[in-house]
Parts: C-alpha cells; sequence; structure tokens
C-alpha cells in the first residue's frame, strides 16, 4: 500500500563485531543497553541493525522494561513458576537449578534483534537489553554483539 512505508536512504554497508563479557551474581538480570549503546557509537554506525547473541544455553536475552525493577524480579519469579527447579527433571548432573536454567533459556531465546537509526538504538521509552541468568551462582558469560548497516 503507497504511503505506509517510509524507506530511509541506502549507504554504504558497516559491519562489527565485539565480545562483551558480563560477570553476573546469580539468577537475576543484568542490563547491557548502556554496552550496546557504547559499542553504536564506537563504530560509528548509522542505519542498520545490532544483532545480539549469548553464548549459553543456562542464560537468555530479552528486552524488558527499564523503568521499574520490581518488573524483572517478578519476571525471575514467573521463570521460577514456569521451571521449578523441584520439578521431576532427569537432567541434574549440573545441580538441580540446571534443568530449570536450560527451560528458561529456551522460552527468552539466546538472540535478539534491535534497530538501528540515526547512530541510535530504536528502543522504545521505557525498554532495556538484559542478561538474564538463570543460576543460582554467578556466572562469567559471553555476549556478541555485531552490527550490519551503514555509516
Amino acid at each position: 500500500m503507497p504511503g505506509r512505508l517510509s524507506i530511509t536512504e541506502v549507504t554504504p554497508q558497516l559491519f562489527a563485531s565485539a565480545t562483551l563479557r558480563v560477570d553476573t551474581h546469580g539468577a537475576g538480570c543484568t542490563e547491557i543497553t548502556d554496552d550496546a549503546k557504547s559499542f553504536i557509537a564506537q563504530i560509528g554506525a548509522g542505519e542498520g541493525v545490532l544483532l545480539v547473541y549469548l553464548r549459553h544455553t543456562s542464560a537468555s536475552l530479552t528486552i524488558q522494561e527499564n523503568a521499574d525493577p520490581d518488573v524483572q524480579h517478578d519476571l525471575i519469579g514467573a521463570l521460577d513458576r514456569l521451571a521449578p527447579e523441584d520439578a521431576p527433571w532427569i537432567h541434574d548432573v549440573e545441580g538441580p537449578d540446571d534443568m530449570p536454567a536450560h527451560v528458561k533459556a529456551m522460552l527468552n531465546g539466546v538472540s535478539l534483534h534491535v534497530p538501528v537509526q540515526q547512530g541510535r538504538l530504536a528502543l522504545g521509552t521505557w525498554q532495556g537489553i538484559y542478561l538474564v541468568e538463570h543460576r543460582r551462582k554467578a556466572h562469567g558469560r559471553e555476549v556478541i554483539f555485531q552490527f550490519i548497516g551503514g555509516k
């Protein structure tokens, strides 16, 4: 339908990649929005897409509200109810929180894409990018940022 889609200009291509190490403190959400913004600024991104990928199977990524920390607390509680530790899991070699962590990671996913417009993440007003740790103990996690687009 004419008039419903606004095309921005096509620019020369830029590809950049970086790995972010995130040390978690156990189950909970760690916001990485500022790290993503810093990456976009450092590479001089203009228009394109930021791809975010987590290299783990017992943690996940999500875009969620960043104005009220109670939201992250409630989300962790909801995931705990969906995949409780005391369920009759078969896989328990790494402890009772491991299999529920895999289920939670499957529900949230390990990759995101965020549009970049005029050198800025096109997130909504209250949106932030979070790494969600599903294990009780602290872990070192790796997040890969890749930008594909133009300057």
